[in-house]
């Protein structure tokens, strides 16, 4: 029996209750019918499955393995590395009787200040949207349901559940949705859940225009829409608009004004069935409760090579990493987080961990015949009594060292669902800590572990090398040995532009926003694509991270075929790679386009390509993009669809948006975008249209020479007054834009 065909089997009371949850983690049984309740739990890095029933269980779930968090696995540009992540976890998320895994969250890194941006992937949405296809796919091809979160211009966690989120159109669609509509197309997510925010004055749960319209009709999605926990605050709206099921329910008052509202003719009762179809072809898609054993040892090792994967080498001056010490020599540590790690972030994707490796234990091991002495240096919540005596002790340790390795970090009081950051920047202790340390032993590596981006700038130049290893999860403690000694390479690329300054960063102005109101005023020039626009020195870029090894880039070649107007463009871009190099190591090559010829803003450029690729010594390989219509386009708000304008675009390739190694120009041909011509269009737009000019110059007519009569005849007054309408110009005497003209080009 189909999902709609059950529906009809169910009382009015019954459908409504379908829409709303059975409790905090379940979705509603229908007994009488056999329809049993579907397991939901948090789960962007790990399963959170609460251990005891109808609890939050925030710090008191089942164990699980901790994978690194979004902004880790973000720096991994590895969409096959995501993806087997994501098929660990669902294995234990299948193995705990977890049916639909709430992640991944994709939304945009927009500003630095966010307290969830360790949940988040990038501030990209290519980057966003392919990593969180993949994880998507890997959670789904064991049988459980991925959530793709939080739908959508979710930004902030300042009055996260009321904000609205003000954005124009273009950004909107290439922005802040581009990531969205790639998973849904991709990877067929189960379920998607909406943001606590509003979009533009309509709170997310009752948007129609992006839950059905957008969502559905546009891109095809054919799952459940649920709620954030607590996000619905009018049901009957949110269930018009698309919004399927509301977690956690609000028993006998969301039930109760479905059926109220559908006996009063407010809702149609269709539109419910349709809601209560969708939660019934969820049950349906969810198999049989599995318990089977998951291997805990084989999960550790994944998340250790994964954060490995993801941890970036900022700087390595002088080639101190990876350490070279000999049998007898010395490593002093420095610094209470290589005792006490930290390695996700807090909130509702706190995970209980299946174990924890901690990096100082690590680093012994892995050095087994040198001496590894350690000093706390500082308190992990600044403390100016503590403080003093424990960094003359770290300098101590630092002088008779032959290399010193600093763990830093934000104290988890710094960032955490529910708040924004107020700065970015290390406690004043650890920062001041590493030109102490400099001035003791100038041989000194800096490890940093923080889920959203920290300043470097002011403290980092003592440091001979630094290596960001976000909050890397459970193993990152092993992973970070295993980086430090040269085992594993630093596999990490940036996701997300590391600003001299806070006030350099394009959202600066406009965050969080006030009275309610959070503008977008950067429009489309977020993150990078903000700082290379106006040329901004920032402390590292977007997509930056340096190996073991070096790589040369070669042969860069452009070729077209098809054509944009038959819909079947295509520019294939091809390019060799060589490592250099004395060892193996991966590089990940990106792609960016830019279009110098735009009638609107753009940016400079965008990425449009990524690929890792690994190496060994002197071995090369191609790697080959190939772009659509799509990759060229621009979101046009007068035509209200996407528009590819002919012309140049110029295309690059590099290890970052600001180390281009090569680049190549091609030029597309594309009918070009006309606007609606009528009474409301400017004079410049209708002389830009061949046709309109040919039609508005019949229109206007000719004198007795044959020239063209009024405005038309006189260039520099059509140039001052070009930008008025028509419907304008026709107010004025001698223009020769009269109604009679008017009437005759509305034909």
């Amino acid at each position: 029996m189909t999902a709609p065909e059950r529906v009809a089997e169910l009382s009015l009371p019954e459908k409504a209750a379908l829409c709303l949850g059975a409790d905090i983690w379940h979705t509603a049984p229908v007994d009488r019918l056999g329809i049993a309740p579907v397991r939901l739990a948090d789960g962007p890095h790990g399963v959170r499955r609460p251990a005891a029933a109808g609890e939050v269980g925030i710090g008191s779930s089942l164990p699980a393995t901790c994978f690194p968090t979004a902004s880790a696995l973000g720096s991994s540009w590895d969409p096959e590395l995501v993806e087997r992540v994501g098929a660990a976890l669902g294995a234990e998320a299948a193995a705990q009787g977890v049916a639909v895994l709430l992640g991944p969250g994709i939304n945009i890194k927009r500003s630095p200040l966010c307290g969830r941006n360790f949940e988040y992937l990038s501030e990209d949405p290519l980057v966003s949207g392919v990593l969180g296809a993949a994880m998507v796919r890997g959670v789904q091809g064991r049988g459980v349901g991925a959530c793709v979160k939080h739908f959508a211009v979710n930004n902030q966690e300042t009055d996260r559940l009321r904000v609205s989120a003000d954005v124009d159109e273009r950004p909107l669609r290439e922005i802040y949705l581009a990531g969205f509509e790639r998973v849904v197309r991709e990877a067929a997510p189960w379920t998607v859940m909406c943001a606590y925010n509003a979009v533009n004055g309509v709170p997310a749960s009752q948007h129609r225009g992006l839950l059905t319209e957008v969502l559905r009709e546009e891109w095809g999605f054919d799952g459940l829409v649920m709620s954030d926990w607590g996000a619905v605050g009018d049901r009957v709206a949110a269930l018009a608009a698309g919004l399927d099921l509301e977690m956690p329910p609000n028993t006998g008052v969301s039930d109760a004004a479905l059926v109220a509202a559908v006996r009063s003719g407010e809702l149609a009762e269709g539109a419910l069935d349709v809601a209560a179809a969708r939660v019934l072809a969820l049950v349906d898609r969810v198999g049989a409760p599995t318990t089977s054993e998951v291997d805990a040892d084989a999960h550790h090792a994944l998340a250790r090579e994964a954060a490995a994967q993801c941890a970036v080498l900022l700087r390595n001056d002088g080639g101190l990493l990876p350490l070279r010490v000999p049998p007898g020599g010395s490593v002093a540590v420095v610094g209470e987080f290589a005792r006490t790690p930290r390695y996700q972030g807090a909130g509702s994707s706190q995970v209980n961990p299946t174990r924890l490796d901690v990096p100082l234990d690590e680093l012994r091991r892995a050095l087994p015949d040198v001496d590894v002495p350690f000093a706390p240096g500082f308190a992990i919540e600044p403390d100016p009594v503590a403080d003093e005596p424990l960094a003359a002790e770290a300098e101590r340790v630092a002088a008779s060292a032959d290399v010193v390795v600093a763990f830093l970090g934000l104290p988890a009081s710094q960032e955490s669902e529910g708040f924004d950051r107020a700065h970015i920047d290390l406690p004043q202790n650890q920062t001041a800590l590493v030109a102490r340390l400099a001035a003791a032993n100038p041989r000194l590596v800096v490890v940093l572990a923080n889920g959203s981006v920290v300043r470097t700038a002011g403290w980092e130049r003592p440091a001979a090398a630094v290596l960001e290893c976000w909050l890397s999860g459970q193993a990152a403690g092993g992973a970070v040995a295993d980086v430090l000694v040269g085992a594993a390479e630093p596999g990490g690329r940036l996701a997300e532009t590391i600003p001299l300054r806070l006030a350099d960063t394009p959202s600066y102005l406009n965050f969080p926003g006030e009275l309610g109101h959070v503008r977008y005023g950067e429009g489309v020039f977020v993150g990078y694509r903000g700082f290379d626009a106006v040329d901004r020195p920032v402390a590292y870029p977007f997509g930056h991270g340096l190996s073991y090894t070096e790589f040369a880039y070669r042969d860069l070649e452009v070729s077209t075929s098809g054509s944009a107007d038959g819909g079947d463009l295509a520019v294939d871009v091809a390019v060799s790679v060589t490592n250099t190099g004395g060892r193996a190591g991966t590089e990940v090559v990106q792609l960016y386009v830019g279009d110098p010829e735009a009638a609107v803003a753009r940016p400079v450029r965008e990425l449009r390509g990524f690929a890792k690729v690994a190496l060994e010594p002197g071995r090369t390989r191609t790697v080959r993009f190939r772009l659509g219509a799509r990759d060229l386009s621009y979101w046009s708000t007068a035509a209200g669809r996407w528009v590819l304008e002919g012309g140049r675009f110029d295309l690059a390739v590099g290890a970052s948006s600001r180390d281009l190694r090569l680049s190549a120009a091609v030029q597309v041909d594309a009918e070009p975008f006309r606007p609606r011509l009528d009474a409301e269009a400017t004079l410049e737009e209708w002389l830009a249209d061949p046709r309109g000019a040919e039609v508005l110059r019949a229109a206007v007519g000719v004198d007795g020479r044959g020239r063209p009569r009024g405005i038309l005849a006189v260039p520099e007054l059509a140039r001052v007054l070009g930008n008025f309408p028509l419907s304008r110009l026709a107010t004025f005497p001698g223009l020769g834009i009269t109604q009679d003209v008017l009437r005759a080009v509305r034909h």
